[in-house]
């Protein structure tokens, strides 16, 4: 078993962990989620460049380059259809495939913890092995986290018009404090329930949320700190890329194609840093440790 994996880690041992790994195994990590995720992105490509967006560099009107550049992100309602239906349709196949590649990932992981050999082949045939489970609880997941997030947006919208009504600065600041609680409140709660996926998995429990639940008692804060520092680090690095591309490119095709790559890259940092949490979990919940200790060790014939 690897050491690493065999100790329970605080905040910055995780983080330095994901990093490890991502690095020393990017080559079969990458090339998980290109595989599942690549034609999807070569289709909206395809879409958008149907729809009369510029492959290597689109440009709108205007006097500067910069102008140009700038109104290029604001085409014909045609562009923007052909753009908008690309962006829907890998949202939408997305759904059924991003498990699979996120459970490979999670696969990969485990071999590595474990000190065994695998193939980017064998993790995924072992993903598609929990594919039905893995999909309606990650279905299941969504439509929680899609009704806990409506229902604030609704009272803190009739609170700050009620309060906007009465005198506006208590209207702002009633929806301000409203959504700061909702927030961190959702937000601790989603953190409850997000390791049903990796209980799911493992085939501990279907569809994991109890599980996820008992895994994350006690841990609460330092997991939601963590996906609140890795969304950070992905939102920077695409935003930066994107900008700085976009500067040069435009709302152009290639562009979309250097946002998507990066998209994938971020991903699976975000998928290997999931795994390490939950992995952490497990040693800390159900002492994993001991475990793999007690099956590796051999009482000698006598």
């Amino acid at each position: 078993m690897d050491e690493r994996f065999s100790r329970p880690k605080g905040f910055g041992q995780i983080l330095d962990h994901t990093f490890s790994l991502s690095k020393r195994h990017f080559k079969d990590l990458f090339l998980i989620f290109l595989i599942f995720m690549g034609p999807i992105y070569l289709l909206q490509a395809i879409i958008e460049l149907a729809s009369g967006v510029s492959f290597f560099r689109e440009v709108g009107v205007g006097e500067t380059w910069y102008e140009q550049i700038l109104t290029s992100f604001d085409d014909t309602e045609d562009v923007n259809l052909g753009a908008d239906l690309g962006i829907a349709l890998v949202g939408l196949i997305s759904i059924f495939v991003a498990p699979v590649a996120t459970a490979a990932v999670m696969f990969a992981v485990d071999h590595m913890r474990k000190g065994e050999e695998y193939t980017v082949g064998s993790v995924i045939k072992q993903a598609f092995s929990r594919y039905g489970p893995m999909l309606g609880s990650t279905i299941l997941f969504g439509v929680i986290a899609f009704c806990l997030f409506v229902v604030p947006v609704i009272i803190i919208t009739i609170a700050g018009v009620v309060g906007a009504i009465v005198l506006p600065v208590v209207g702002i600041i009633l929806a301000i404090l409203l959504f700061v609680g909702f927030f961190i409140g959702i937000g601790l709660l989603l953190t409850r329930w997000s390791f049903y996926f990796g209980s799911v998995v493992f085939e501990e429990e279907t569809p994991g949320l109890s599980r996820s639940w008992k895994l994350t008692k006690g841990r609460t804060w330092v997991l939601f700190g963590l996906f609140i520092i890795f969304s950070l680090i992905v939102t920077m690095i695409s935003t930066i890329l994107e900008m700085t591309f976009g500067l040069v490119l435009g709302n152009s095709v290639l562009l979309s194609l250097i946002i998507n790559a990066v998209s994938i890259f971020t991903t699976m940092i975000f998928s290997v840093g999931y795994a390490v949490m939950y992995f952490d979990l497990k040693i800390r919940h159900d002492a994993d440790d001991l475990k793999e200790m007690i099956g590796e060790y051999h009482t000698p014939q006598i």
